[in-house]
């Protein structure tokens, strides 16, 4: 590394190098997100289930790994369900997952879409 802020020769500050580890931290520091797109398509599935009367509340974390959508029951209970994009698992198993209240990983996929048909409520037959 030359530094060349000490009365060296130039003073160009065009070719001023960062070593990687500081330059990876920085790139850390940027929280991971979701997007207009997830966004909508988990707010109109959270809308479904509020006029349901189950969901009542959730909240949004934006951690510098993963973002997660949580729902809640009540206000002051722990999360009913968990939406989970996780990009380092992008590659592998899917960035999207939903996680029950126990830790219980009820669905993974590459597609938010796909995750989220696991609140779809399926019809049974009952006989009589």
């Amino acid at each position: 590394m030359v530094d060349r802020s000490a009365g060296g020769e130039g003073g160009d500050d065009s070719a001023i190098l960062i070593p990687l580890s500081d330059a990876r931290r920085q790139r850390m520091d940027i929280p991971v997100t979701f997007d207009r797109r997830e966004l909508d398509q988990i707010l109109r599935l959270y809308g479904r289930m509020v006029a349901a009367n189950e969901w009542r509340d959730y909240a949004i974390d934006h951690m510098s790994d993963r973002a997660i959508f949580s729902v809640f029951r009540r206000t002051s209970e722990t999360p009913l369900y968990r939406i989970i994009k996780d990009p380092s698992l992008a590659r592998r198993q899917g960035a999207y997952s939903v996680v029950s209240a126990s830790g219980l990983i009820l669905k993974r996929g590459h597609e938010l879409a796909r995750v989220l048909t696991v609140f779809d409520k399926t019809l049974k037959l009952v006989e009589a």
